[in-house]
């Protein structure tokens, strides 16, 4: 009788412990799905408030009669576009990079026109701001991604990866790692 409480305990201990790991490996996997989650959403938002104050940059340089003559009628367009457009938050970044890029390219053509406007100068210094946050979110977002596929790939944690139908993720610009095409490489 005693060897059998023995077998017993020793069989409810290891199911204690199996059962204690599987919940901690569970949890790690829970733990970066919300870390990914999270930043996704701020992601969102530095996003939004870029677009925002390119869209409001628009409308003031092309309210400013002497430059809106001198410029192309197309200057911009892709951002007028980018508000009937369902994509995804890795090509809004590179079109709203662009737009960015297109406004400091006109924001440095006349600088003596265009600086005179706070809101211009505020918009920009507000920009800078956005691509600073995006930057930093950006690199946690890839930090997680790396940490997650890691984790849903490793024994024993591909084991509930698997009973939970959890995926490998892309990194923030869609660089698929585990993949033999390098075209997707992208500055």
């Amino acid at each position: 009788m005693n060897t059998l409480m023995i077998i017993i305990i020793l069989i409810v201990l290891v199911l204690c412990i199996i059962v204690a790991l599987y919940i901690n490996m569970y949890n790690k996997i829970q733990e970066y799905l919300t870390r990914i989650n999270e930043v996704e959403s701020i992601i969102d938002d530095n996003l939004r408030n870029k677009y925002d104050n390119i869209n409001k940059s628009v409308s003031l340089i092309k309210g400013n009669d002497k430059i809106s003559e001198k410029l192309d009628k197309n200057m911009f367009e892709e951002i007028v576009k980018l508000r009937n457009l369902k994509i995804s938050n890795f090509d809004l970044d590179r079109k709203l990079i662009e737009a960015a890029t297109e406004f400091t390219v006109i924001k440095e053509k006349y600088k003596d026109e265009l600086n005179k406007s706070e809101e211009i100068k505020n918009i920009s210094k507000r920009l800078e701001e956005i691509d600073e946050k995006l930057d930093v979110n950006r690199e946690y977002y890839n930090r997680n991604i790396a940490e997650y596929n890691k984790l849903i790939k490793m024994f024993p944690t591909n084991i509930i990866a698997k009973i939970y139908k959890y995926e490998e993720k892309l990194f923030y610009d869609k660089k698929d790692m585990s993949d033999d095409d390098y075209n997707d490489f992208k500055l």
